[in-house]
């Protein structure tokens, strides 16, 4: 391990690694100087700047849905739950990024954090990159290295901060002392691993054992239902109460329970006036309502035990053992609903730091309530230092290529992304996206607009039932890699540049991820044809995952209405 930390000026108190229970730094000294690092305080924030060699790589920075390689991008660590472009905008931003020169940083920051990735300052001796020719609009716009390149990077509000420099021989390497630093990868019950089916969110009780009862008739796989906002009598903001639709909790759980069934429930933290504990958690909320409700302060003890205690009495004592946790990111782009970036809370935070904390802390105060009862369960934000959290994003979003990049980027930061199937409109897109979901972290399927099934809408029950008996195959290949994802952090899911640093072949593959360790999958998205073309690494021997015959590396095309799926011997 090669890791030290920097400090310059004075970090700020509210950092994600104040409320990263494992964190765990033990300085081993880096080959990287001190003297590279050349910082100032201005009216605009604090500056850190560093040079960056002429063929640096960049990755990282999150869940970053819409770019993959940010060398000479702006990206703006902005939490945003639907973001447009590839400007840093995400569900999960972290300040973290990887390079294939051997090192990559930390910036231990809640703040919304300007990443320049890669630009020439004025005054420098400069040797000028070749092309934008006046007059050729070809060689204008043309992609060309820059010289003499730095790195700029901008902390609002902060005095100083706290750098992390890691060095390894991959961004593999790199990555995994990333995710130590947090305590390492989720422990996760095989069951876990399992698909979980999210129900249409207008059915009743009686509906969703039917379903069940479907399900467990018809020979597909499925280890957990998960409910909608219609369980809850007041969903935006959230009474935390089962409504009509459910009249008796108690039985519909022992009837699921009986059937092998664990029970997953969506919920938002803005808690509605009907709340049994708003009066209780009043005092421990900021400062402005969302959808009526407040926003409990999970950085303060009392605040946090309250929600807790009553998501334990009332829900996971009774049998609940997982939770989709929604809308705690933000929505510059989609209407401004949540609070904004001038909130107060009572823990001290503001509301930039809060939106940037506030998955994390969502997060730990759930599972302060579920206990031992620990599964792979869902939130819409999370940031740095998260790796140990069970849990798994996913988006409101949905183009599948997107889905598929998130796939790839997600192992780059210590965080997990559910390529959830939500819709389809076709059986070649249903099946495409099924596909994708069984060689994920999380087998999501999120039926919650549909008053029906998925595969049968679609006509394609046999596939389907085909592909989650695949899933069941790979439960043991998944409990492998997880189990080394907590001992050591190297992640269950990842871009191929990160075990094959060296290659530059696989600097701008974003479609293409290795799974367990020795699997590369190569998902056809939906709406693209049944041809792609697929790059194995030069530095390792395949064979098809399904036949077992052996495959020659480089690049190929390959047509199939299946998922190309190879296996490293």
């Amino acid at each position: 391990m090669s890791m030290k930390r920097f400090t310059f000026g004075t970090p700020e108190e509210f950092v994600p690694s104040k409320f990263c229970d494992g964190f765990n730094y033990v300085e081993t000294g880096v080959s990287y100087p001190e003297s590279r690092f050349s910082c100032k305080r201005t009216k605009q924030g604090f500056i850190v700047e560093f040079p960056i060699e002429d063929d640096c790589q960049i990755f990282g920075f999150g869940l970053q849905l819409k770019t993959f390689a940010h060398r000479s991008r702006k990206l703006r660590m902005d939490v945003n739950a639907d973001p447009a472009t590839g400007n840093g905008e995400s569900h999960a931003p972290v300040p973290f990024f990887v390079t294939n020169k051997g090192y990559g940083m930390y910036f231990d920051t809640a703040r919304y954090a300007e990443f320049y990735c890669g630009k020439q300052r004025n005054g420098d001796s400069l040797t000028l990159a070749e092309g934008g020719a006046a007059g050729d609009i070809n060689s204008l716009y043309a992609a060309r290295t820059e010289t003499s390149a730095i790195m700029s990077v901008r902390i609002p509000c902060a005095d100083g901060i706290d750098i992390y420099v890691i060095e390894g021989g991959s961004i593999t390497d790199i990555v995994s002392q990333y995710n130590m630093l947090s305590g390492g990868g989720p422990v996760v019950p095989e069951w876990g691993f399992g698909m979980l089916y999210r129900a249409y969110y207008k059915w009743d009780s009686e509906k969703v054992k039917s379903v069940a009862d479907y399900l467990r008739s018809s020979d597909i796989p499925c280890d957990i239902i998960g409910l909608e906002p219609g369980w809850q009598t007041h969903a935006y903001s959230c009474s935390f109460k089962w409504s009509d639709r459910y009249p008796d909790p108690d039985g519909f759980i022992a009837y699921l329970r009986e059937r092998g069934f664990h029970i997953n429930l969506w919920q938002h933290a803005f808690t509605h006036p009907e709340a049994e504990f708003h009066k209780e958690i009043a005092p421990y909320s900021g400062d402005w309502l969302v959808w009526g409700g407040l926003v409990p302060d999970f950085a303060t003890p009392e605040g946090r035990k309250i929600f807790a205690d009553y998501t334990r009495s009332y829900l996971v004592e009774r049998g609940i053992d997982g939770f989709k946790l929604d809308e705690c990111d933000s929505s510059d782009n989609t209407g401004g609903w949540s609070f904004p970036l001038i909130s107060e809370f009572p823990s001290g935070l503001d509301g930039e730091q809060y939106h940037s904390l506030f998955g994390t802390l969502y997060i730990k105060t759930v599972m302060d309530a579920l206990g031992d009862n620990i599964t792979l369960s869902q939130v819409r934000n999370i940031g740095a230092l998260a790796a140990s959290y069970p849990f798994v994003l996913y988006s409101d979003l949905y183009d599948h290529r997107d889905f598929i990049r998130g796939v790839v980027n997600s192992g780059f930061s210590g965080i997990m992304w559910a390529p959830e199937f939500r819709s389809a409109h076709s059986k070649e897109e249903c099946v495409r996206r099924m596909q994708t979901i069984v060689f994920s972290v999380q087998c999501l399927v999120n039926a919650w607009n549909y008053d029906g099934i998925p595969w049968v809408v679609h006509e394609c029950e046999a596939e389907v039932r085909e592909l989650l008996k695949l899933r069941e195959t790979l439960k043991p290949r998944l409990m492998k890699a997880f189990k080394e994802y907590h001992e050591t952090g190297r992640p269950p899911v990842r871009a191929l540049v990160m075990d094959y640093t060296d290659d530059k072949e696989t600097y701008g593959i974003d479609n293409e991820w290795l799974f367990c360790d020795d699997l590369l999958v190569a998902p056809i998205a939906a709406g693209t044809g049944d041809t792609r073309e697929v790059y194995l690494p030069v530095a390792s021997d395949w064979v098809d995952f399904f036949t077992g015959e052996p495959v020659k590396s480089g690049r190929f095309k390959v047509e199939t209405r299946g998922i190309p799926v190879y296996r490293r011997v």
